[in-house]
């Protein structure tokens, strides 16, 4: 049996991926932090499995890290600070956590060489796009401090790959959406707010665009890139994403109309700074490669992501009542509106 490290597998995409891994027969261990973003509910019925195993830790634990990699065959990292808000409130977290975090992981592969090393990186290193759509050349170009610290993350496994010749693989998921996503995010903090009869708050004029993947379709090409022969794809970047934009109006518009809420829970507020206006993702270098495609549609996905949030009150009302989601909700909305 495969032995998979998955680093930060009881988050949002971690625990949608541990699930597929569990399914397919490797043997899953997950080291997660579990930092407010990090859920045990998030993967309670795979704590009865014979093939998972959950570990709680942090990946800048250098002993915990390499007894890790001692027992497994192959890697996939996750784990990092992800919200660009929070970044703004206190970088500090996302430079220990995204960079330092991924050097220590880097360093046990070199020292304890592993079949693969498969890094989750992110389409905000592009910042805003100057190139329509946005392809793995595009210059790298962060505007916040999240931004900057996987920019490094990402050129760093480059770096390690092109230094010590180790095996890895780069990918640039663009914005993903889903079940279990924590609320402080776009499409959840929307479907939350108005069921909750709360104001939508929009930075600026609303027309900021992003591409949108549904979880269960970025899950599905990187168990491809769990497979393929490594020799031919280590060293390689590959944007993951839709091919498709919408405005953040347009999703608040579309979360409204499903819940039959009045557009007045709309408040514009002041535009996030350092905000990235476009993001648009080129996937054909995985399409050419693999005849991959999105298999959801956005409409699809986001009816099934407002669904699940509907009937899984319980697990979203006791993060926001959590202290940790009410400050930030004070310092990033009320405080500022």
């Amino acid at each position: 049996m495969v032995k998979v490290l998955l680093t930060g597998g009881a988050g949002f995409i971690g625990s949608h991926l541990a699930e597929e891994l569990v399914k397919r027969n490797y043997e899953v261990y997950v080291l997660d932090k579990l930092t407010y973003a990090g859920n045990l509910e998030n993967i309670k019925k795979l704590l009865r499995e014979k093939n998972f195993h959950f570990i709680r830790g942090d990946i800048n634990n250098k002993n915990l890290v390499k007894q890790l990699f001692k027992k497994v065959d192959k890697i996939i990292h996750l784990a990092a600070e992800t919200h660009i808000d929070r970044s703004l409130l206190n970088p500090d977290i996302f430079v220990k956590t995204d960079f330092l975090g991924t050097y220590n992981l880097l360093e046990n592969l070199k020292n304890y060489p592993r079949e693969r090393f498969i890094h989750i990186s992110t389409s905000e290193v592009y910042g805003t796009a100057l190139i329509i759509p946005i392809n793995e050349n595009h210059p790298l170009n962060p505007q916040s401090p999240y931004a900057a610290t996987k920019v490094g993350a990402d050129r760093l496994c480059y770096a390690y790959y092109i230094t010590y010749n180790l095996p890895i693989i780069i990918l640039r998921p663009f914005n993903i959406y889903g079940e279990r996503q924590y609320p402080e995010k776009l499409i959840p903090f929307f479907i939350t707010q108005a069921l909750e009869d709360k104001p939508l708050f929009i930075y600026g004029d609303g027309e900021n665009t992003r591409d949108y993947l549904y979880v269960k379709d970025l899950c599905e090409i990187i168990l491809k890139f769990l497979e393929v022969p490594i020799e031919k794809y280590k060293g390689k970047v590959f944007n993951i994403g839709s091919g498709l934009e919408y405005s953040v109006n347009e999703i608040a518009y579309r979360i409204l109309e499903y819940f039959k809420k009045p557009k007045n829970l709309l408040k514009f507020i002041s535009d996030r700074k350092g905000h990235v206006k476009r993001l648009i993702c080129d996937y054909s270098k995985l399409e050419k490669e693999f005849n991959w495609q999105p298999k959801t549609s956005f409409e699809e996905g986001l009816e099934k992501t407002m669904k699940w949030y509907l009937e899984n009150e319980r697990w979203w009302r006791k993060i926001k009542k959590s202290k940790v989601f009410q400050r930030f909700y004070y310092l990033n909305y009320i405080k500022r509106k």
